[in-house]
């Protein structure tokens, strides 16, 4: 689903018009990413978590030289689904 898609299927299901739910997508997707970069966890109830996570700095491999290269620290966001959401999943 891209985002346009889940901008008409919420415009669909909540009864608002394409641009009110357009904005709704746009300042729920902003708000999780700026909770995210503050380090906060977002928590929504019977869908999942998401969080921030460090990565440590490693040494990796060029696959086509095989020559060492340091790779550095990075944060990456990290989604875990609710006990709801993989039972709606796997039923």
């Amino acid at each position: 689903m891209t985002r346009a898609e889940l901008i008409a299927a919420v415009a669909d299901r909540a009864g608002l018009t394409r641009a009110d739910a357009e904005r709704a997508v746009h300042s729920l997707l902003d708000v999780v990413r700026d909770a995210l970069v503050t380090g906060d966890r977002v928590t929504l109830p019977g869908f999942g978590t998401f969080d921030a996570a460090e990565r440590k700095a490693r040494t990796g491999r060029n696959p086509r030289t095989g020559e060492a290269i340091e790779i550095a620290a990075t944060r990456a966001a990290r989604f875990k689904p609710s006990r709801g959401l993989k039972d709606a999943l796997n039923d």
